[in-house]
């Protein structure tokens, strides 16, 4: 016979055990865990050290939500005990045309908000972080409260915080099909099968595998993607005292961190592109990829550029507007379903958050309307995909 609880949560990555920790917190007593790896696990997108945490975003969607996100990072800091956030303020360059209209989104953004930032010229840029070789043409904008949340850390806090409130964990545990019902789901899985009241299916690039059986029939694209970490002689120039994250806007989107976790400085492109199916994942990077991001470095950076120390992968899984899913579904409301589109780690203790009150209370505070399973990038199947954010 199936196993009951109350609420079942799907995928132990960084919003899963988030929602996992939020619902106990907020008093679910019966919540089971299923995840198809380990714990605290590197295979998903939240096994690397670190993930830029910041004010700077696209669209008041997101600035909206910043403050809250922050200050629920505090909570999970004083109740685990780790340091989560590291705050080395946020730099944004960007190069004339399409570059500086993205930074422009972006400071109307935060205006719309009232958050603070200063405009700086390439000279200021120059001149408070010698390490950067820039054009004079070249605009930016600072805001300190931007930094580094370390995300592998931050699956461990709310692993641990929701084991010790007594909800399950289950790793290990594949899941095979879902089954939705009036009021209630039964999950299929490779150690049995589950029934309960609440569903939350946080799968990030697995969910396509669920899709059909929620009812859903949304575009889900998949891109493998790497950051590099580069070994250097001057390595103590990019500490995080010493230099901020960053993000370079250009026909391309770079982004960057100070010297954290690994010996090296750390680089990406932004959605490089290369489309795969679920299958195809791979888990190691590949020097082909560092070679492109070393040529940034050896323009831009120089000091950071050396031998790549360790190549890592994520998949983004996106939808067609590349914004966040977070809903319930419209005929089974006590099922949620969130999709992060490549850049949710930041907020994934409020997502938790939200994820756990729409399932313990019908509602939330927050503006989530933006990310509606209603929206045109989801019903629409002619909506053309648009993956740069901004």
């Amino acid at each position: 016979m199936p196993r009951g609880y109350s609420h079942i949560v799907i995928g132990a990555g960084a919003i899963g055990s988030a929602a996992a920790y939020w619902l106990a917190a907020r008093g679910a007593e019966r919540v089971l865990m299923l995840e198809q790896y380990d714990l605290v696990n590197t295979l998903g997108s939240s096994g690397d050290h670190s993930r830029i945490i910041r004010h700077a975003y696209h669209s008041t969607a997101y600035t909206k939500l910043t403050r809250a996100m922050f200050e629920v990072w505090k909570q999970v800091e004083s109740e685990s005990g780790l340091k989560l956030v590291t705050t080395t303020g946020g730099l944004d360059l960007a190069t004339p045309g399409k570059g500086a209209a993205e930074l422009a989104g972006y400071q109307a953004a935060m205006d719309a908000v009232g958050i603070p930032y200063e405009r700086l010229t390439a000279e200021q840029i120059r001149e408070a972080w010698p390490q950067w070789r820039i054009d004079d043409d070249v605009t930016g904008m600072f805001q300190a409260e931007g930094g580094l949340l370390d995300i592998r850390k931050s699956v461990s806090a709310h692993t641990s915080l929701a084991l010790a409130r007594g909800v399950d964990f289950l790793p290990r545990t594949k899941v095979e099909s879902v089954s939705l019902g009036e009021g209630t789901v039964e999950v299929a899985t490779s150690a049995g099968r589950f029934t309960a009241d609440h569903l939350v299916v946080a799968a990030a690039s697995w969910l396509g595998e669920l899709m059909l059986d929620l009812g859903l029939d949304f575009n889900l694209t998949l891109s493998q993607e790497q950051v590099s970490y580069f070994a250097s002689r001057r390595l103590a120039e990019f500490t995080p005292e010493k230099f901020p994250i960053w993000i370079y806007h250009d026909t391309e989107v770079l982004y960057g961190f100070p010297v954290y976790g690994e010996a090296g400085v750390k680089l990406a492109r932004d959605m490089r592109g290369r489309f795969i199916a679920s299958e195809d994942r791979v888990f190691d990077g590949d020097e082909t990829e560092a070679a492109v991001l070393r040529g940034f470095l050896e323009r831009h950076l120089p000091g950071a550029a050396g031998p790549a120390l360790a190549n890592k992968t994520c998949v983004y899984d996106m939808a067609a507007d590349r914004e966040f899913v977070l809903d319930t579904l419209p005929e089974h409301p006590n099922v949620a379903v969130f999709n992060g589109a490549g850049h949710a780690g930041k907020f994934a203790s409020l997502i938790g958050q939200i994820l756990a009150d729409l399932m313990l209370t019908g509602s939330t505070e927050h503006d989530i309307e933006p990310f509606s399973l209603l929206r045109p990038a989801i019903t629409d199947p002619d909506f053309v995909p648009v993956f740069r954010l901004g």
